[in-house]
């Protein structure tokens, strides 16, 4: 287990490594570069070369990647020459927020999934379970803005029960202290999930109740919840837990369109205004720390199907 842990964060460091220079060689195609983002679109030649030369842009590629590099190491993701603030201090301030909203619309899936789920499998090809299947189809090919956006008309203009966005000075655990204002946006960002997590536990439910053990249990004279909760379920959950590894980028970029449509100050939106500021480091620090999401969703997911199933030897340990 040790030995496969270490194997995967070489991985994961020679990905992240990957990355930066993909990140580093698109951000050098930008017309301009970071001087002509920076100083404007009226900046004299003279200026830009005055700034190249201060910042080393006139180096060589190799130099200038180099520097990049060592100011990763060392926690500095650049300057955000727009908000004249440095890029670790502006995500340090958001990524928080993205944080506990991302892990409170995973909690609320799963806790809607996993019974739901469950319930079509034990009343597969009922009416209940044509039902959920078709509520779930429609849910999961919405998109995340038309989700919010009815959100908003509805619960917000036309009943007035919770604001259509929350306030922009809360803090990261105002969704405990003050949660009628983050009803709507986790509720949007759980519409993502809610309906593959259900289709999954299903899936996963009736295959293992399929399973030898599971008739051997019920010819003992287990009863259907002794079955269920006490033989099924812990197995049929591993697909789950794989998935929400595997899925947390795509939660993720879920929030970045949830947080644009309820204004959230979160990543998302910090990213989304970035883009439209041509704020070219911010941009980068952004995609390096939803790439690192990603690489640690992947590992995360490997290591809750270990936990979960302590007969799975990860690495051929």
């Amino acid at each position: 287990m040790i030995g496969y842990i270490i194997r995967r964060l070489i991985q994961a460091f020679f990905v992240i490594l990957g990355v930066t220079l993909v990140v580093f060689i698109l951000s050098q195609l930008i017309p301009g570069g970071e001087a002509r983002a920076a100083l404007g679109p009226k900046a004299t030649q003279l200026q830009i070369d005055h700034f190249n030369h201060l910042n080393g842009f006139d180096q060589p590629l190799w130099v200038q990647y180099w520097h990049y590099l060592l100011g990763l190491f060392k926690g500095n993701l650049g300057y955000s020459y727009r908000n004249n603030q440095g890029v670790t201090s502006l995500i340090a301030q958001r990524l928080p927020k993205t944080m506990v909203l991302v892990g409170a619309s995973t909690l609320l899936s799963l806790i809607i999934a996993i019974p739901v789920g469950m319930r079509q499998a034990v009343r597969r090809n009922s009416l209940f379970d044509y039902t959920v299947t078709g509520v779930g189809f429609f849910l999961y090919a919405m998109p995340a803005f038309l989700v919010g956006e009815l959100l908003i008309l509805y619960f917000s203009f036309d009943l007035g029960w919770f604001p259509s966005q929350p306030p922009s000075t809360a803090s990261a655990w105002a969704v405990f202290t003050q949660p009628q204002d983050f009803v709507l946006p986790v509720i949007t960002l759980a519409a993502l999930t809610i309906a593959g997590f259900s289709r999954y536990m299903r899936s996963s439910v009736l295959d293992t109740l399929a399973e030898d053990y599971i008739r051997t249990a019920k010819a003992k004279g287990a009863g259907p919840r002794r079955v269920l909760y006490g033989h099924a379920l812990r197995n049929a959950l591993l697909p789950l837990l794989t998935l929400i590894g595997l899925t947390l980028p795509a939660i993720v970029g879920g929030a970045l369109i949830t947080e644009d449509v309820f204004n959230y100050p979160g990543m998302g939106l910090l990213t989304v205004q970035a883009a439209q500021n041509d704020d070219i480091p911010l941009v980068l620090g952004t995609t390096l720390v939803a790439t690192v999401a990603t690489v640690l969703g992947s590992l995360l997911a490997d290591l809750l199907y270990a936990a979960a199933d302590p007969r799975i030897r990860l690495g051929g340990d």
